[in-house]
């Protein structure tokens, strides 16, 4: 019988000595190397800690060696440095000192501290080998409106779990709203000097995309709760920038209107005439200079519209054999565009001499369904038709509200790229107007309260989530003055007279009184068809009984 390798009881051991010494320190050695490792990734992880740590060290230091006192100087140094930076940048101070100090408070106190909770309750935690796998907190980023928390995914999730659960991420940490986004919302920054070549690589780094992590934004406190009050008039309109209203984090809502068209939905006495008065006065310098030119139609009899009149280069409110006469010399201008511009360039620059036109409808649903004469909603709808499919590149834009987005109602929605969802009054209404889904990423649109006029959900350029934003609200005597201040110059087309009819003459009998002559009766038609005339024996040449 083999003698076993080790003997507990007499504790011999017939391997060589030199060779349990080695394994034991190459095993030693392995698992100090693995706890360096993990040290020195724990540490470059948390490297925001480092001044933190260093400055607890030598403050350590000091007290052991000189007391209180040097503490105390450094500390009234610091407070009143703070406070004279306050006095002088008080931007600057909040956000690096403020904001900083306040991202860090509640990434420990209110979400880190209940994080693992929160996740279990929300139905967000994983189930795998016996344990469990939480979303990981990145970040957390504060503005004076908003928390920004950057998260990673495990495996196994997408960013439609975060959406349905957004509400209750949103109630769990003690807000109202939660948005949840896909991407990163802010894109890499413009560089320029001697180092932009070093500084575009690191940001190459910094703003890849990363599949597996998600953007949760709490509304700490609503901002849209308040009035907002009317943006300043820039100087010349950016058409891919056009200032509107607020966001939820407190930041300017742009208006792309370059090479798009606009469809506005919502309910009665919602905010439809917020949007379309901001956008005007975000236009009215370029309306005044001739860079622009709004051509409006307000089928309510101008009870909207009739207040800005002479901003307008063509007005039509009364008429709607006029109204489908400047839908279709909107069409003729497209056409002579077209063939000035074929083959030159793919997207119109607008120029005083040919400027960009924006045809503002007050109510597109008066004119696609409830129009009462047939032929002429016929002829608006094939206008319409073709200045949606073909007029954003070549600088004929329409601008459209509506009140119900049905497809029966708005047989165009679907050529707008741009739509704007104000107060609904059904839950369906939202995916009819911002695609299939939007209400599930977020876009309660069917939830604003009446107080919040001029509240709406819109999509951003590149981001499938909708924000909420408030437009800005104009009085009418704000609408009376910026009308007065921004007149358009006269239209080099003037509007077509409409020349009433003359009436017909009427024959008289040589005393001055008109003589009555009937009018032959029109031959009525067979109300049968041929061959049941010929079936019941009816001669139809000599007009005789049948027998």
């Amino acid at each position: 019988m083999r003698a076993p390798l080790v003997n507990f009881r007499r504790f011999q051991i017939t391997a060589p000595w030199p060779l349990v010494w080695f394994v034991t320190a190459l095993f030693l050695l392995a698992r100090l190397v693995v706890l360096v490792v993990r040290l020195g990734v724990a540490s470059v992880r948390h490297w925001r800690a480092w001044p933190a740590v260093a400055l607890v060290v030598v403050a350590v230091d000091v007290y052991r060696s000189h007391g209180w006192w040097p503490h105390l100087l450094v500390l009234t140094v610091v407070a009143v440095a703070g406070g004279v930076w306050w006095w002088r940048g008080r931007d600057s101070f909040h956000r690096l000192i403020v904001l900083r100090a306040v991202s860090v408070w509640r990434r420990l106190w209110v979400y880190r501290r209940q994080w693992h909770e929160v996740m279990s309750l929300c139905g967000l935690v994983k189930k795998y080998d016996g344990g469990e796998k939480l979303p990981r907190l990145l970040s957390v980023r504060c503005t004076y409106a908003t928390d920004e928390l950057v998260v990673r995914m495990p495996r196994g999730q997408n960013p439609e779990v975060y959406h349905k659960a957004a509400r209750d991420l949103a109630y769990s940490f003690g807000t109202r709203h939660c948005r949840v986004f896909t991407g990163r919302r802010q894109g890499p920054p413009h560089r320029s000097g001697r180092l932009a070549w070093l500084l575009r690589l690191i940001d190459r780094v910094r703003f890849r995309d990363r599949p597996r992590q998600v953007w949760l934004v709490f509304i700490r406190r609503d901002p849209l709760t308040r009035i907002v009050s009317p943006l300043s008039v820039p100087a010349r309109p950016d058409f891919a920038a056009l200032p509107m209203g607020l966001r939820e984090d407190l930041a300017v809502y742009t208006l792309r209107l370059l090479a798009t068209h606009v469809l506005i939905g919502g309910a009665t006495r919602m905010g439809k005439g917020s949007v379309i008065w901001s956008l005007l006065r975000a236009l009215a310098a370029g309306i005044r200079s001739g860079l622009v030119r709004v051509w409006a139609i307000d089928p309510k009899g101008g009870m909207e519209l009739s207040i800005g009149r002479p901003l307008f280069s063509r007005y039509v409110d009364d008429d709607w054999t006029r109204m489908a006469d400047l839908l279709d010399d909107a069409v003729a201008r497209m056409r002579a565009r077209q063939q000035i511009l074929r083959g030159k360039v793919r997207v119109h620059t607008p120029t005083v001499d040919e400027p960009l036109i924006v045809i503002v409808i007050d109510e597109l649903a008066a004119l696609l369904a409830f129009l009462p004469d047939s032929d002429i909603r016929q002829r608006v709808t094939q206008a319409l038709g073709l200045l949606l499919t073909q007029g954003a590149g070549l600088g004929v834009l329409v601008v459209a509200a509506t009140q119900d987005p049905r497809k029966e109602i708005v047989t165009v929605r679907d050529f707008f790229p741009t739509r704007i969802a104000l107060g609904l009054t059904e839950r369906g209404h939202v995916d009819l107007l911002l695609g299939d889904g939007a209400r599930d990423r977020g876009a309660l649109a069917d939830q604003i309260p009446l107080s919040a006029k001029g509240v709406a959900y819109v999509l951003l350029d590149g981001q499938p989530e909708p924000a909420r934003v408030r437009f800005s609200f104009l009085t009418d005597d704000a609408i009376r003055d910026l009308a007065a201040t921004f007149p358009a110059p006269a239209e080099s087309q003037p509007e077509p007279v409409v020349i009433p009819a003359q009436p017909k003459p009427t024959r008289t009998n040589g005393n001055g009184q008109r003589s009555y002559r009937p009018t032959p009766p029109k031959q009525a038609a067979p109300l049968l068809p041929p061959s049941l005339l010929h079936a019941l024996d009816l001669d139809t040449a000599n007009g005789s009984d049948p027998r």
